[in-house]
C-alpha cells in the first residue's frame, strides 16, 4: 500500500507539471473561486462591524422625577443589568445632567440665565440603556413600565418620568428590519456564490480530466484498480487547490492594504488590512481548506464518469 501510495503521488505531481496549460487554467479558475470565498469573509466582517456600529447608536433613555431617590434609581439599574436582553446601563445623576445641559447650551445666554434664576436643579437623573439586539428594546420598555406601575400600586409613588422608547420606536423598528434583511441577504449571497464557484470549478477540472479520458479507459481495460486510476487526479486536484490558495493569500495582502483605509471610512469601524493581519490564521485555514475541498472534490466527481463500465462500453 505504501508503494502504491508513493506511485499515486508521484504520478499526480508528474501529471500536474506535464499538463501545464490545463493545470494553469484549473488553478486560475480556483484562484477566482477562492478569491470570491475570501472576499465574502471580508464582506461579512465589514457588514457585521457596520451593523454593530449602527446598533450601538440606538438606545433608550429613562428619565426620573426630580424627587426620585438615588437608591431607588440604582435599584432599577441593578434589575436592568440582570436582564439577559440588556448589554449595558449607564447612570447619570442630576448634577451630571445639569453639567451636560450647561455645556450643551454654553452659547445660549438666555437659557443659562433662566437656569440661574431657578432655586433648584430642574433636571432629574437618567439611565441610558443599550440592548444586545435592537428588537429587544420593546421588552425592556415594558419591564420599566411594569416596574413603575407596581411602585404606584404599592403607594411608593412613580419615580419614572419618561421612557423615550416610544419616541424612537419607528427608528428602532426600521433598524431591526434593516439588520435582519442585511443578514438574510448576506447569507443568500454566500450560498449563491458558493454554488456558482463549485459549478465553475467542477466543470473546469472535469474538462482537464476529459483530456485524459483515453488514458483512463486503457488503464481500466488492462485491469487497473479504480483507486489507482482516481488517485493521481485527486493529487492533481489537491495541488490545484493548494497553489490557488497560496496565490489568493498573497494577493489579499497588497489588496487589503490598499483598500483598508477606504473600507474603514465607508463601513466606519473595520480596516480590512488590520483585520487580515489579526485573523490571518483563520483566513488561511478557510482559504486552504476551501481550495483543497474544491480541488479534490471536483476531481473525485469528475473522474467517476471515466472509470465506470458504462463509459468503457461506449
Amino acid at each position: 500500500m505504501l508503494t502504491d501510495f508513493k506511485r499515486i503521488i508521484r504520478t499526480g505531481v508528474f501529471n500536474f507539471f506535464r499538463n501545464g496549460f490545463v493545470s494553469l487554467a484549473s488553478v486560475l479558475v480556483l484562484v477566482i473561486t477562492l478569491f470570491m470565498v475570501g472576499s465574502l469573509v471580508f464582506f461579512s466582517a465589514a457588514m457585521e462591524a457596520a451593523l454593530t456600529q449602527i446598533s450601538g447608536k440606538v438606545d433608550v433613555n429613562v428619565y426620573f422625577v426630580t424627587g426620585a431617590s438615588e437608591d431607588a434609581i440604582l435599584s432599577i439599574k441593578r434589575d436592568l443589568e440582570s436582564l439577559p436582553e440588556v448589554a449595558s446601563v449607564t447612570y447619570t445623576s442630576r448634577e451630571e445632567a445639569l453639567e451636560t445641559f450647561r455645556a450643551r447650551h454654553e452659547n445660549d445666554f438666555q437659557t443659562l440665565q433662566a437656569l440661574e434664576e431657578l432655586d433648584d436643579n430642574p433636571l432629574g437623573a437618567a439611565l441610558n440603556i443599550k440592548a444586545k439586539e435592537a428588537s429587544q428594546y420593546e421588552s425592556i420598555a415594558r419591564f420599566l413600565e411594569n416596574r413603575n406601575n407596581a411602585a404606584s400600586v404599592a403607594s411608593a409613588g412613580q419615580i419614572i418620568d419618561k421612557i423615550n422608547y416610544y419616541q424612537n420606536k419607528v427608528v428602532i423598528d426600521r433598524l431591526s428590519r434593516i439588520i435582519d434583511s442585511a443578514e438574510t441577504l448576506g447569507l443568500a449571497i454566500v450560498i449563491v456564490l458558493a454554488f456558482i464557484s463549485l459549478v465553475i470549478t467542477f466543470n473546469t477540472i472535469r474538462l482537464a480530466i476529459y483530456t485524459s479520458r483515453e488514458e483512463i479507459s486503457v488503464m481500466r481495460l488492462v485491469g487497473a484498480d479504480k483507486r489507482y486510476v482516481r488517485g493521481p487526479f485527486l493529487v492533481e486536484g489537491f495541488m490545484h487547490g493548494v497553489v490557488a490558495a497560496v496565490i489568493v493569500l498573497v494577493l489579499f495582502y497588497p489588496l487589503t492594504y490598499w483598500l483598508g483605509g477606504a473600507a474603514e471610512r465607508f463601513f466606519g469601524s473595520v480596516n480590512l488590512y488590520s483585520y487580515y493581519l489579526a485573523h490571518f490564521g483563520q483566513i488561511f485555514l478557510i482559504i486552504i481548506l476551501s481550495g483543497i475541498l474544491l480541488g479534490v472534490g471536483s476531481s473525485y466527481f469528475a473522474v467517476r464518469r471515466y472509470i465506470t463500465k458504462k463509459y468503457l462500453k461506449t
